[in-house]
């Protein structure tokens, strides 16, 4: 039987840079790819950080350095009309929205908004309040794991479940949460290994370079898939360099939805496209020189050749020894 397909989850995120113009345009992009999913980033920055945090090293590289974590996430809000509208947009444009909530009043909104599953971010998966006013609003939950042991996963997962989600309603994400992850950190078993130590579902969020790594993890198994995209890789902002650009998201989501039919149902048997081959390519026994009626087949008058339409080489043995029913002309089909 074939695996359902995966979701596809195309990330905005903050890649908006405060502009609905600009959200409405991705809605747009990853419409057009064909994405299950458009997903930005629903918080208050006064809830989620203090005024005088740093950013990360990737944030800093890529945006004002003399601005704090703060005012950079104040100016990429998206306030609840703003929510709307995008939900309005994405509706004409036959995509689901979907958004991941940083504070409790966020996930407030989002719910009031009905998204139809949350998405927990990596960096919230020890957050234990948060854990538990998601755990217990009924929905489905994907949660990433960037960062944490399979301890602070499985942790996080009890929580859940503990306040009433069900476990067939997760669905565990792998994540490095660098910007962009090197190769050689991805470690993609890492998500066959929380499969089977957790019996959960599970995808991988991708923050690599290029589409190979999503592509790869469909393959491996993977039910959902999330990658950054942007409109252009050079615009100011700390995550547009390691997202995708969207000639790149369409790739990616044509190459995933093509590995996905080349994974088939196991089933090892000669496909319909290609049973037309098998008396082209496969061989008989034919004659390999003239033979006289009475006379008996061996290696010296019986060989292995094209087309594959008399009997088959596996029944060699059968046939040395055996008396010529007839007179063979040289290359003539043993009958």
């Amino acid at each position: 039987m074939n695996s359902p397909a995966a979701i596809i989850i195309a990330e905005a995120g903050v890649n908006h840079n405060g502009s609905i113009d600009t959200a409405k345009k991705m809605i747009d992009v990853a419409a057009t790819a064909g994405a299950d999913l458009v997903k930005f980033q629903t918080f208050k920055a006064e809830a989620l950080v203090i005024k005088s945090a740093d950013k990360a090293e990737y944030q800093q590289n890529h945006t004002d350095t003399g601005e704090t974590q703060f005012e950079m996430l104040k100016k990429l809000e998206l306030d609840q009309n703003a929510h709307e509208e995008l939900i309005n947009h994405c509706d004409q444009k036959g995509i689901r929205f979907l958004s991941t909530a940083f504070d409790h009043g966020s996930i407030d909104l989002l719910t009031e908004l009905n998204v139809p599953f949350y998405k927990i971010p990596s960096g919230e998966i020890t957050n234990l309040p948060y854990l538990r006013h998601i755990g217990r609003m009924d929905k489905p939950v994907v949660m990433s794991t960037g960062m944490a042991t399979l301890n602070e996963v499985r942790a996080a997962l009890n929580v859940l479940l503990e306040v009433g989600t069900e476990k067939d309603q997760i669905t565990i994400l792998h994540c490095n949460t660098e910007y962009p992850t090197p190769m050689e950190e991805v470690n993609l078993k890492a998500m066959l290994t929380m499969k089977d130590e957790l019996g959960v579902a599970v995808g991988y969020s991708d923050h690599t370079l290029g589409i190979e790594i999503p592509v790869a993890a469909v393959a491996l198994g993977a039910t959902v898939i999330e990658k950054h995209f942007t409109l252009d890789r050079t615009l100011p902002g700390p995550d547009h360099l390691s997202s995708l650009e969207p000639d790149e998201l369409e790739a990616m989501v044509s190459a995933i939805r093509n590995i996905e039919k080349a994974m088939g149902n196991g089933v090892k048997k000669p496909s319909s496209s290609e049973t037309k081959n098998i008396p082209v390519v496969r061989k008989s026994i034919v004659a390999k020189k003239s033979i006289k009626k009475g006379e008996r087949f061996s290696d010296e008058n019986i060989t292995i050749k094209r087309p594959g339409t008399g009997i088959s080489p596996m029944e060699w043995d059968v046939y040395l020894g055996k008396s010529a029913d007839r007179e063979y002309r040289t290359d003539e089909l043993i009958k």
